[in-house]
């Protein structure tokens, strides 16, 4: 259960930022709307309210110390804790190796991998404190398996993997749990340009034959994030269909 558990999302109005926090809030926890983009931030904390949930929107760049600790601590002052950090803030810049641009690696790893650090730095303090908190961090498949045009992505999604078994490790003196989930294919407005014969194609590779839903992803997150599976820490959940085993 996470009810009046307080939730920090990042990348929460859109996607699988924006299931997670719809899936939060459904089983009754507070939410903290953290995205690059204030208007749909707001637009979404709206819509959570008009629902029933109490949340706030932040406006913030997870690859900015500053930015992550205002943002954790507009969080506490508006909610008193933070009991769940939800690390979903994610860019892609693809491209092959030999033609990949020094920025569009940096880019990627300073959003997916060193954000991901800020915030769990951020938040720990105030988990350790409390001496409770379940921080998720949202992998990937292609960190598991690799992806051709994607060593940025997958390099960043490798590299959380290592920091989620890290940081289990250290912060499980304090009852703070630190686990990762990895999507495999998930369908999305990028799926859903693809034509029939393609997006079967992709099916077949998968040997549940279809594409995974944000809501596949933010369940995940509700049964890590859960006061009831407090013995699971330093785990990689792979929900992808069986494409990866």
């Amino acid at each position: 259960m996470v009810q009046d558990r307080v939730a920090l999302v990042t990348g929460a109005s859109r996607g699988i930022g924006r299931s997670i926090s719809l899936a939060l809030a459904a089983q009754g926890a507070k939410i903290i709307a953290v995205d690059v983009d204030l208007q749909v931030t707001e637009e979404f904390v709206s819509e959570l309210k008009a629902n029933g949930t109490d949340a706030i929107a932040v406006q913030g760049n997870v690859t900015v110390a500053s930015d992550v600790d205002q943002m954790v601590k507009a969080g506490k002052e508006a909610f008193g804790q933070i009991d769940i950090l939800v690390n979903n803030a994610g860019i892609t810049r693809d491209g092959l190796l030999l033609r990949m641009k020094d920025s569009d690696w940096d880019a990627v790893l300073d959003v997916n991998l060193k954000g991901a650090f800020l915030c769990t730095r951020a938040v720990s303090k105030v988990m350790t404190k409390q001496r409770h908190g379940r921080i998720i961090n949202i992998s990937s498949i292609v960190g598991q398996m690799g992806n051709p045009g994607q060593a940025n992505y997958c390099a960043s999604k490798a590299g959380l993997m290592g920091l989620t078994k890290s940081n289990a490790r250290e912060l499980a003196k304090r009852n703070i749990t630190v686990n990762a989930v990895a999507p495999g294919f998930i369908a999305t407005a990028m799926t859903d340009a693809l034509s029939e014969d393609q997006r079967l194609a992709l099916s077949s590779q998968i040997p549940l034959e279809r594409l995974g839903s944000a809501d596949d992803i933010a369940n995940a997150v509700v049964f890590l994030a859960a006061d009831n599976t407090g013995y699971i820490t330093g785990q990689v959940l792979a929900v992808n269909g069986g494409m990866y085993m």
